[in-house]
């Protein structure tokens, strides 16, 4: 049976369109997508070209490598394309990708996301279509479409209806701020080593505490940063 529901609407502009759905038509979120618990159109960005070339690009101004997307056409596939909700532009300069994030996206109508290449974007487009600057992570990719990929992905699955079981989704990493406790299933002995007492004993709130001195532990080895951030600057920052 169908999810009916309005649906969280993607629209993603690039020069490869082909390359979606790609992973997102798999697993939980191809699912949701057969659903129509959201919907996902990929625009061609080369589409909104005049020239007979099809030019979307062009030197950038001042000298240097690469090229950059021009800012008549971009702007243009912008304007034609329907959406609802923010325009987001994956960028290695934006704003972590923070579940945070993930779930104010998620708990919106859709977003359209534009998927840099090149050089990057003119800066004047950015600013004049207001678009959300996005990075996944402090490194830099041949395009915005991974990056697409990956924030859908983390957004489609918080969706209502995607996942079995909303506790699912409440003791996942970052979520409270804090990374995940470990995870373990039968064989109760593998290898030599025995899954935790306190999982099998049945004391439910034994093992809340448990999973919660867990993430605390790993947070602060892992992540210090987090840890900083979920205690405050004025905590001695031991668990």
């Amino acid at each position: 049976m169908s999810f009916k529901a309005p649906g969280f609407k993607a629209t993603v502009l690039t020069l490869f369109p082909e390359m979606f759905p790609g992973p997102l038509g798999q697993s939980l979120a191809g699912r949701a997508l057969e659903q129509g618990i959201w919907s996902l159109e990929a625009r061609d960005i080369r589409a909104s070209a005049c020239d007979r070339h099809r030019t979307v690009d062009d030197h950038p101004a001042g000298g240097g490598a690469g090229m950059v997307l021009k800012p008549d056409v971009l702007a243009a596939a912008i304007d034609a394309a329907p959406h609802d909700g923010p325009r987001l532009l994956m960028s290695p300069r934006g704003e972590p990708l923070t579940q945070a994030l993930v779930r104010e996206l998620s708990a919106g109508p859709g977003c359209l996301i534009v998927c840099g290449r090149f050089e990057g974007v003119d800066e004047r487009v950015i600013e004049k279509r207001n678009l959300r600057e996005v990075s996944i992570g402090d490194y830099v990719l041949s395009g915005g479409e991974p990056a697409a990929i990956v924030l859908l992905d983390a957004v489609v699955r918080l969706l209502p209806g995607v996942m079995g079981k909303q506790a699912s989704g409440e003791e996942e990493s970052f979520e409270g701020g804090l990374l995940e406790h470990p995870h373990y299933t039968k064989p109760n002995v593998w290898e030599g080593v025995e899954i935790p007492g306190i999982l099998l004993s049945g004391d439910h709130k034994a093992i809340a505490r448990w999973k919660q001195e867990q993430r605390n532990a790993l947070t602060q080895a892992r992540r210090p940063d987090l840890w900083r951030a979920l205690r405050g600057p004025n905590e001695s920052g031991k668990i």
